[in-house]
């Protein structure tokens, strides 16, 4: 067991250390704008969080870290660290970069209370084609459109006051895992 863990976490080092630093918030937070349905969020949101690249790898066991900023109205006022854990047949290792709308209030209240967790039902949308798929118990799938830089939604609009797109920047993932998603919070210290 020493010796899979070891594995993990070497390919996740080996992973996350080429990519992670590779984008800024700024390019992230273009992208999605350019890209499809995701552009509408932008102006229908009370807002959002932007990872810039979330490290994914696993061989068995699996996990994914990535870290980013929290917008509200635009404007930039914390930080964000989400970390993944999964456990199931899985092999390989990807980057993507994530973004997390927040419908409301309330919703951006929930996410920024501290710990937060996806529940059932919170599915992302991948935004670039891929052969990616994800079945966990927090209900977060992911769903390919046919051309880089069109999304498609399905079913449209917030489910419980969130809406996630991803899009994939490179590596190979095979799962079908048991995954959760859980972020934490912290505000920006003030100037």
């Amino acid at each position: 067991m020493r010796t899979l863990r070891a594995t993990v976490l070497l390919l996740a080092a080996t992973l996350l250390s080429g990519v992670v630093l590779a984008d800024s918030y700024s390019d992230t937070i273009d992208a999605f704008k350019k890209a499809g349905a995701s552009a509408w969020y932008f102006d229908h949101s009370y807002g959002y969080a932007a990872f810039p690249s979330i490290g994914k790898g696993g061989l068995i066991v699996g996990g994914a870290h990535g870290t980013g900023r929290v917008y509200q109205n635009g404007q930039y006022v914390g930080d964000t660290a989400m970390t993944q854990v999964s456990v199931g047949l899985q092999v390989g290792g990807e980057a993507y970069r994530q973004i997390i709308f927040f419908e409301d209030k309330r919703s951006f209240d929930e996410f920024t209370s501290g710990n937060f967790e996806f529940d059932a039902g919170v599915s992302a949308v991948a935004i670039k084609a891929a052969a990616s798929g994800t079945a966990g118990t927090t209900g977060t799938t992911a769903e390919t459109s046919g051309q880089n830089g069109d999304a498609t939604t399905r079913g449209g609009g917030f489910y419980k006051g969130l809406a996630v797109f991803t899009i994939i920047k490179g590596g190979a993932m095979a799962e079908a895992a048991v995954a959760g998603q859980k972020f934490s919070y912290k505000p920006r210290a003030s100037s």
